[in-house]
């Protein structure tokens, strides 16, 4: 979506070029072959670890930490993989939305008009919101230190960014949409939401 984006605001008339089918599929089967490596790795030396018969694990669901801490075997060379994989992973993601969002930015505050510059905008600004919200949530769940009170904490964040980001994507690019702001309007009977159209 960065990429997207960057082809839209800052390079409009190659716009059908740069986002031609190929290139998507390529961004998609990259996105899913990353995805898919890292996660069959992991469970492939998760499976490699002895579990004690009878173990509750700590969490909402099956996720990585709490199932590391839960087993009987040494855990540090998966949590060296996961590390050293979600680290090379997430900052190449990172560092190309950065990348990309600079560039947009840039384009924007070069429109001479702050009608253009808000239509340029508003083209990326929902990719951007469910952007901060992913890795923010991400970062904290990551980043807080495991045990203690910060358990339950933690436990509420990876619930959010599991749960609540992939029903937040949704909900962010259709209230762009006039006929759902329309629908919006006339379900909940407020005719100020969303401004006049």
């Amino acid at each position: 979506m960065a990429y997207d984006r960057y082809a839209a605001i800052c390079r409009p008339l190659h716009y059908s070029t740069l986002m031609a089918p190929h290139v998507c599929f390529c961004l998609t089967a990259g996105t899913w072959a990353s995805g898919l490596t890292g996660a069959l790795i992991t469970v492939f030396l998760l499976c490699q670890l002895q579990f004690p018969d009878h173990s509750e694990i700590d969490g909402f669901f099956c996720d990585f930490m709490p199932l590391a801490q839960a087993t009987c075997s040494d855990p540090s060379m998966i949590e060296m993989e996961v590390f050293f994989f979600s680290f090379i992973v997430v900052s190449f993601q990172f560092l190309l939305i950065t990348i990309s969002y600079v560039n947009i930015i840039s384009a924007i505050l070069s429109i001479p008009t702050s009608t253009g510059r808000h239509r340029a905008f508003s083209t990326c600004s929902a990719h951007l919101a469910v952007c901060i919200t992913y890795f923010g949530m991400l970062t904290i769940v990551y980043m807080l230190p495991a045990g203690g009170h910060v358990l339950n904490l933690n436990k509420a964040f990876s619930l959010l960014y599991t749960v609540g980001t992939p029903v937040f994507n949704p909900i962010v690019y259709t209230l762009r949409n006039t006929e759902i702001k329309y629908a919006m309007r006339k379900i909940f009977g407020l005719q100020n939401l969303f401004g006049q159209q």
